[in-house]
């Protein structure tokens, strides 16, 4: 795969030299958070501020993911970054790269991929634990919100993997037709994949974000379902389902 800088961030990485993937591995900055050695190499990712833009500098060496079409495995950002391009090109609203790199030194399998700050959003995690005195109205926006997401991506055909508050990205637009209005978008995009078979992974994705939001009342959970599922379909046998998939979670537990 050949390096990738996003045409409207060239100019800005070429002003700070880093328009490389030499520069960028160079670069010291502070790890935001410990680096994932899990897969036998390691990860990390730093925050990096040029001027009035920010961007998340995610680094990794012989972190690899394995599958059946790459035995031998690949680093888990060349899958992101191949994600972050397929969603694009299906619109579905998500993380945006602005460069990604790999590169083999001296038995490594190095990776740089570099995404824009979501500055001016916020996860859907933080939302809920003060989610009963927000206004019914900006609740009500923030579902539609979230169901309209889930619904733009199962309908291109697309697993999230890990569908949790913590991944729905939001931001308020203001008032639309006279109702506060939220945009909503995804990040982690590390486990999509192509969705196979239905309705049953479509309950895989939604119940970990129910079961995540558990300060959803059961009426709000049904007013999530009405805004995803066409019209006239079955609300009740979603609920079920949805129930049916927790109990049997729980019970492995």
């Amino acid at each position: 795969m050949t390096d990738f800088i996003a045409a409207q961030d060239r100019a800005l990485l070429e002003q700070h030299g880093l328009a490389s993937f030499d520069a960028l591995w160079a670069l010291q900055l502070e790890a935001v958070d410990e680096p994932n050695t899990e897969r036998g190499g390691w990860s990390s990712v730093y925050r990096l501020e040029l001027g009035e833009a920010a961007f998340y500098l995610k680094r990794q060496s012989n972190h690899l993911a394995r599958s059946l079409l790459r035995p031998f495995g690949e680093p888990t950002f060349t899958r992101e970054f191949r994600n972050i391009q397929r969603f694009q090109a299906l619109a579905i609203p998500a993380l945006e790269a602005a460069f990604f790199a790999e590169r083999r030194v001296a038995g490594e399998r190095r990776a740089i991929l570099l995404t824009r700050a979501l500055d001016g959003w916020c996860d859907l995690d933080s939302l809920l634990p003060n989610w009963q005195s927000r206004p019914q109205s900006e609740r009500a926006a923030i579902l539609r919100a979230c169901a309209k997401l889930a619904k733009r991506l199962h309908a291109a055909g697309q697993l999230h993997g890990c569908f949790y508050p913590k991944h729905i990205f939001l931001k308020e637009e203001g008032l639309k037709e006279g109702c506060v209005s939220f945009q909503a978008r995804l990040i982690d995009l590390e486990k999509i994949r192509p969705l196979l078979f239905g309705e049953r992974e479509r309950i895989k994705d939604l119940e970990p974000l129910l079961r995540r939001a558990s300060v959803w009342s059961e009426v709000e959970v049904r007013e999530l379902l009405t805004a995803y599922l066409p019209e006239g379909d079955d609300i009740a046998h979603w609920l079920q389902r949805l129930g049916a998939r927790r109990n049997n979670k729980d019970a492995r537990r």
